[in-house]
């Protein structure tokens, strides 16, 4: 992220350039309204960018919906896509890395795949006490 950038700023450039170069359309449900530690914001900037990079490479979806809200209890990322699907037994080396982005703010990623339906990646960070 560019200095002094909030997290719902560098993921709505982050996403446009991202729609631009693949032909993808991204649908933004939602960017965070508030202020998000810089630590935090490296994490969902790195596992955004691994789930973007999966669902270009290997999705072949048309859409994908993005959804980051940050409040009391916390984070919550969520990248939807209406591609392919996959079984998550074929699960590789880029939801290992966005397990570990989460993994490293004290969150968690889940994955849930439905052939011909597409991918749903959800990360959650509690808020730290």
């Amino acid at each position: 992220m560019r200095g002094g950038q909030s997290l719902a700023e560098a993921l709505g450039s982050y996403l446009t350039e991202w729609s631009e170069r693949t032909g993808i359309a991204v649908e933004t449900w939602a960017l965070p309204a508030t202020d998000v530690s810089s630590r935090v914001s490296s994490g969902v900037m790195a596992a955004m960018r691994e789930a973007l990079s999966n669902v270009e490479r290997h999705s072949r979806a048309r859409t994908v919906s993005i959804a980051v809200t940050a409040g009391k209890s916390g984070l919550r990322m969520t990248v939807s896509d209406n591609g392919q699907g996959f079984p998550l037994t074929a699960a590789g080396r880029g939801i290992a890395r966005m397990r570990a982005a989460f993994a490293e703010i004290g969150g968690s990623l889940s994955v849930n795949s439905v052939r011909g339906e597409g991918t749903t990646v959800t990360g959650v960070v509690p808020t730290q006490r």
